[in-house]
């Protein structure tokens, strides 16, 4: 008898020590030091959670990602979280709608989990929320672009950081006559140098309130302001004080190694700059006012990307995803990514959390982006932006801003042929998910 309540004990405690956790596929698109704070997310979750095994897939850039994943849920071999940027919002707000996507808000009140929307940053949360402001995917790593300056060879040439676009011109052509080889540039252009430049100056990019009010919507970013801006930066290329260095990061190089000086770009290169630059100090600053086009600056957009979940797994399996969100939207995971990359803390706690230690007094300027995003109550202009098939139409976008910089192109000819090949691609969108 002792002996067959040993084994059965010896057997229960065994089944109990190697049951599988639950396990939660999270495919995302952080490469780099951010990839492996990425990993750490998981890895940390997974050692306080036995019940739980969180894995981590680098899955490519943003549209690899993506795109990876709705081919994998085709083949229904689809993960629980994928990270997708914000353009792709509104197809997967479409895919919602078909059934594909599994709400946030609706995942948490399916598994009991505590969940405070309203403890997320306004300017953030709105951007990923449906019409009854319920949120669908969860924001995980927001930035929005801030002008970097290289500090140190603007003290030396006896040039102030540039606050509107006619100082920056002016800095631009004075760092050129100092040998700055290429003193101006920016990287992701449809998202800094028209996206941004309309929020910023409360300019329409598009009829229904950018795409927020519905899917019939029409470019409209061909108007006087943005053609005028974007000559502006060709004129300023004819002269060599802007050079062109390719999209999304391309030109992070040229920043780096001192041969641009004032570059346009997400706020979460900070962690990687604090990593690669030795021979300089650096700073970010607001984004320039085009006096021509606003009085005062409104507020910028974000960028980076949420966490969307996918149906078609169990249930134990969704709680799982539950507790990981509330792991990494904790206050002390969330003001450690910030300050640790450059993005924005997506909880108000998180930043009252960064203030409180510190942060923003040790690291001036840290703080530049959450102020832009917050700097006045967004509108229908400045909210952001919810175009269909807008990856797509950043390539265009893409395509038709490099023949202004090689001068094919007249930057007239340039937007009037990216609103009527993006209007195309609208309606394409329009047609498949009426």
């Amino acid at each position: 008898m002792r002996l067959t309540l040993t084994t059965l004990c010896t057997l229960a405690f065994a089944g109990h020590s190697f049951a599988a956790p639950a396990t939660v596929d999270f495919w995302h698109a952080m490469g780099g030091n951010l990839g492996e704070l990425t990993d750490k997310f998981a890895a940390d979750f997974n050692a306080q959670n036995e019940n739980c095994q969180v894995n981590t897939v680098y899955k490519g850039n943003y549209t690899e990602t993506m795109t990876s994943a709705i081919s994998a849920f085709r083949a229904k071999e689809q993960p629980h979280i994928v990270q997708v940027f914000e353009v792709g919002t509104a197809t997967m707000m479409a895919a919602n709608d078909k059934g594909a996507v599994y709400p946030v808000y609706q995942l948490m009140e399916d598994t009991g989990l505590e969940f405070n929307q309203d403890a997320y940053l306004p300017a953030v949360v709105s951007y990923y929320t449906d019409t009854d402001n319920k949120l669908l995917s969860l924001p995980f790593n927001s930035s929005t672009p801030v002008l970097w300056y290289n500090k140190t060879k603007l003290d030396e040439l006896g040039i102030e950081v540039p606050t509107t676009w006619d100082e920056l011109r002016a800095a631009a052509k004075k760092a050129k006559q100092g040998g700055v080889d290429a003193p101006f540039s920016f990287g992701w252009q449809s998202w800094t140098q028209i996206e941004n430049f309309s929020a910023w100056h409360d300019i329409e990019m598009g009829t229904e309130e950018n795409g927020f009010g519905g899917i019939n919507t029409q470019f409209t970013f061909n108007n006087d302001k943005v053609v005028g801006h974007i000559q502006s930066i060709a004129d300023m290329g004819k002269d060599g004080d802007f050079k062109y260095g390719g999209r999304r990061g391309d030109s992070r190089a040229q920043f780096v190694n001192g041969e641009t000086i004032l570059w346009i770009n997400s706020s979460a290169y900070y962690g990687g700059f604090q990593k690669d630059i030795k021979d300089f100090e650096f700073g970010q600053t607001m984004l320039p006012l085009e006096n021509s086009a606003a009085d005062r600056p409104q507020n910028s957009i974000i960028g980076g990307a949420t966490l969307w979940v996918l149906q078609g797994h169990e249930e134990a399996e969704y709680k799982c995803v539950g507790e990981f969100f509330n792991y990494i939207s904790n206050a002390e995971q969330q003001a450690s990514w910030h300050q640790n990359t450059g993005y924005v803390p997506i909880t108000t706690a998180a930043y009252d959390l960064s203030k409180q230690q510190g942060f923003y007094e040790t690291n001036p300027g840290t703080d530049v982006a959450i102020k832009q995003l917050s700097l006045n109550t967004p509108t229908a202009n400045s909210k952001g932006v919810r175009f269909g098939n807008f990856v797509q139409v950043r390539d265009v976008i893409n395509e038709e801003l490099e023949a202004v910089w090689t001068g094919q192109k007249s930057a007239k000819d340039a937007m009037d042929d990216a609103v009527a090949r993006g209007n195309e691609l609208l309606r394409k969108f329009e047609a498949a998910n009426k």
